[in-house]
């Protein structure tokens, strides 16, 4: 039996003619570009075809779908007339981004070149693949038999894939059959898919719930319509048990899903298979039906809300106009299919049972973060980075790491002994730092060294604000300890300010730098005895929204490092920290690392997001907690002046410390 395939290399193009050559003598013609001819061997191997013999049963036919006939030659067309039993039409634009014209070009026009082309072979039965989009958004159940009730086709996916069906109803002489698959999704056996298309554009946002969120936090998902999935080895052996079924034409079958769920149980089920938050709360997206269409085109229309709407969706990476489908009021009755299927075996998976696939083979093949170079030294490569603090601790494992990437790494401290030993550290393992010395905490010395790095450097790419001063004491043991509350701020926030504003011009002139502020965990869950340094914290986290704010469009990013508790020499005259795990300075300079790849506007701990999230919908109960907190943990003998006994911790303290890792107390 001999077939022609439009679309052979394409997601299921590929994998129907795999099929189709799996039956004994069979042939298959496959219509290809001719500067494409280099993927036909390709396409052999993954076809399983060797030999001159193998090779032969897969002929490919040069032309292109936008011309007319296809563009294929006489003499092709002529060897060809006749002997097509099966045409199979599958080439199409299967993409809510693309334009509106490329998708009539190919979808409208390359459907009415196809139907021409058959008939000039006078192929035996021609079977196109529309989509359930030739529907719209029609409002009810949609039948195999209906077609011209379809509504709602402004969108030109919807339009032209209804359009193109029409071309085969109407102009078609030859015997045809319609088939509509519904979202197409990647192997239900594998995972295996092409690219990122319809319940895909998801992960990414999935993706992130889980970096920020525990797996145990209850998420809040959106509920609309139905959305109707199916993986693409359903779709192909449907096609093939079907098409080879002895029938007149006319006929149309729905590939779907005979349940079909909602976009709040597909957003849960991916969560699940992802380890994301279960989403257990949904809001349902029918209530931005109630808003009338001139109050969005009115919103839409103000400068701000645009940005915002496009910079989230492009963050998320979901096509602007993705949200429109949410409420799809469309579902599908599709008895034919199962008739026709009957006894076959074949039959839609359980979309419960192969989500996992796909988020696997999705976050180890197409995650688009993986084909982005995400290096450190793709970042800062010959850029000069200044690590303020880059003596000891966490700023000295950062620039470690900045030099080992390439950077102009420039670290700065009070001790010059210290920052000769590490400039030493960093000739030994093959580099170097840039070493100056200067007090953050004095104005004037900020402003000298701030001159000296633009007249020695030009200035810098990424700016790491790194050093600062931590004090643990109570407020009622602090009384007459003012200063601790003035030094803390002087160098946590005005030394910091005083530096990045010093830095900024030269930033602003090049429309390109990157300000990361280390700030802490404390922030986010108001720990006790720290009002000294997370207040000073607060006051730069504060300052941070308040210029990213300003500087958004001029190619100047900041972020800002909620670090949790690491073993620096910054904790350690606090005895009771000896035993809590806490983070390593490398482990805090590879969170600086990832700041200043990604850029986000802020990283923090899913711990440190829970307790600001705490803090925010339960203060009360928040306060509890960092109550008893306080109440359990004692002040070391340093902040009472060196008068109190060794602490002793209780057994609720310790497991606590084992719970909470990273959380000040």
């Amino acid at each position: 039996m001999h077939y022609f395939v439009t679309g052979a290399t394409g997601f299921i193009g590929k994998r129907l003619v795999k099929k189709l050559l799996e039956r004994k003598g069979s042939v298959v013609h496959f219509l290809i570009r001719r500067e494409s001819a280099g993927k036909v061997a390709a396409l052999h191997e993954y076809w399983g075809l060797k030999g001159s013999a193998g090779v032969a049963r897969a002929v490919p036919v040069f032309g292109d779908l936008t011309e007319k006939k296809l563009g294929v030659s006489a003499d092709a067309t002529k060897a060809l007339k006749g002997q097509v039993d099966h045409f199979y039409h599958l080439a199409a634009v299967y993409d809510l981004e693309a334009d509106a014209e490329s998708q009539i070009a190919v979808n409208i026009d390359g459907t009415r070149n196809t139907v021409d082309f058959a008939r000039a072979i006078a192929a035996g039965h021609v079977h196109h693949v529309s989509s359930i989009a030739a529907a719209g958004l029609y409002e009810g159940v949609f039948r195999e038999d209906m077609f011209d009730e379809a509504e709602g086709l402004e969108h030109p996916y919807f339009m032209t894939k209804h359009e193109s069906e029409k071309i085969v109803r109407q102009e078609c002489k030859l015997p045809w059959t319609v088939y509509r698959p519904s979202a197409v999704v990647g192997d239900s056996r594998s995972g295996e898919m092409d690219k990122i298309d319809g319940p895909y554009y998801f992960f990414k946002l999935i993706q992130r719930l889980r970096q920020i969120l525990p797996p145990w936090m209850p998420g809040v998902g959106l509920e609309g319509g139905r959305i109707n999935i199916v993986p693409v080895d359903f779709v192909v052996d449907a096609l093939d048990h079907i098409s080879h079924q002895r029938r007149g034409g006319g006929a149309c079958f729905h590939l779907v899903d005979p349940m079909g769920y909602r976009v709040g149980d597909v957003l849960d089920i991916l969560s699940r298979a992802a380890h994301a938050p279960k989403m257990n709360l949904f809001v349902n997206a029918a209530l931005l039906g109630f808003i009338p269409k001139s109050v969005k085109k009115g919103l839409m229309a103000l400068a701000p809300v645009r940005r915002v709407y496009r910079a989230v969706m492009q963050d998320l990476g979901l096509p602007e106009d993705m949200l429109t489908f949410v409420n799809y009021p469309t579902r599908f009755d599709c008895r034919e299919t199962t008739a026709a299927l009957k006894g076959s075996g074949i039959a839609c998976p359980d979309f419960k049972d192969y989500a996992w696939r796909l988020w696997d083979y999705w976050e180890r093949h197409l995650d688009p973060d993986l084909h982005i170079d995400r290096s450190l030294r793709g970042t800062v490569a010959g850029k000069v980075v200044l690590v303020t603090g880059g003596s000891s601790g966490i700023g000295l494992a950062a620039a470690h790491k900045f030099a080992e990437a390439g950077a102009i790494t420039v670290i700065c401290g009070r001790d010059t002994d210290k920052l000769d030993e590490a400039c030493a550290e960093a000739k030994g393992r093959g580099y170097s730092f840039v070493a100056y010395q200067a007090d953050i905490a004095d104005m004037t010395d900020c402003d000298r060294f701030v001159q000296q790095l633009i007249a020695d450097h030009g200035g810098v790419d990424f700016l790491i604000n790194n050093a600062g001063r931590s004090i643990r004491r109570a407020i009622e043991s602090s009384y007459d300890r003012f200063h601790d509350f003035e030094r803390t701020m002087q160098l946590n926030y005005f030394g910091c300010l005083r530096v990045t504003m010093g830095l900024l011009p030269g930033m602003v002139a090049k429309r390109k730098g990157h300000v990361v502020n280390i700030s802490s965990i404390g922030v986010l869950t108001n720990a006790p005895r720290f009002s000294a340094y997370v207040a000073s914290k607060a006051a730069l986290d504060a300052w941070t929204r308040c210029a990213s704010s300003e500087f958004a469009d001029q190619g100047i990013s900041f972020t800002t490092i909620n670090m949790p508790l690491v073993r620096t020499p910054m904790i350690a005259p606090t005895q009771i920290y000896r035993n809590v795990p806490t983070l390593s300075p490398e482990q805090a300079a590879d969170m600086i690392a990832q700041a200043c790849i990604y850029k986000p506007v802020r990283i923090a701990t899913r711990l440190g997001v829970s307790g600001q999230v705490l803090h925010a919908f339960v203060p009360r109960i928040a306060q509890i907690i960092m109550n008893t907190s306080f109440r359990m943990f004692p002040d070391s003998s340093a902040a009472q002046g060196g008068k109190g006994a060794k602490p002793q911790l209780s057994p609720e303290a310790l497991a606590m410390q084992q719970m909470m890792r990273g959380i000040h107390f």
